[in-house]
């Protein structure tokens, strides 16, 4: 969804207060594609401070479905989304070394702030190190690929890798009593 933002840019500087229907519905990330379920609208108000500077303010709740790091089942995970963004629209000669100060602004083409790029970040940065459908989660079973926590399965236990062996021997020497 894009927002055109010529009347906050422009004279007189209007800000701008929208509240419009999420239309992000996936998530593409490096390890995959994940459904995203918007719960509430976006809103989105954006405001001019001068000299090509924008002060962004947004909020939207919505859950990516994120399958479990040790047994694949999907896990919803919430996002509640609630950021401001100070970005330089115009970026000029003489403040290019201040360009620290100001947020990244790949979502702001033009006259035009593209919301869907601006959530795709906003997910990015809170996006889980891991996710567990439950702390106790027991995986899949390394052989037949069996959710453990649905069942057991008739898998014999492969035993360890007799290329540990040698670890083994080190940690078994030097066992405190």
């Amino acid at each position: 969804m894009l927002i055109d933002l010529s009347e906050v840019l422009s004279e007189p500087h209007k800000p701008l207060d929208v509240t419009a229907a999420c239309t992000m519905r996936t998530f593409q990330g490096d390890t995959g594609t994940y459904p995203v379920m918007p719960e509430t609208d976006v809103h989105i108000a954006a405001e001019y401070e001068g000299e090509g500077k924008l002060l962004i303010h947004g909020t939207c709740r919505l859950k990516a479905l994120i399958p479990c790091d040790r047994c694949l089942t999907e896990v919803p995970e919430e996002f509640d989304l609630d950021f401001s963004k100070h970005v330089k629209v115009s970026e000029s000669e003489e403040d290019s070394g201040q360009a620290e100060d100001y947020d990244e602004a790949n979502y702001i083409d033009g006259y035009h702030l593209d919301v869907d790029k601006l959530l795709y970040n906003e997910i990015l940065i809170g996006w889980p190190m891991k996710v567990l459908c439950c702390e106790d989660c027991k995986g899949m079973c390394s052989v037949c690929g069996q959710n453990l926590n649905e069942g057991t399965c008739g898998c014999e236990d492969p035993g360890l890798d007799p290329r540990m062996s040698v670890i083994r021997d080190v940690f078994k020497n030097f066992k405190e009593v």
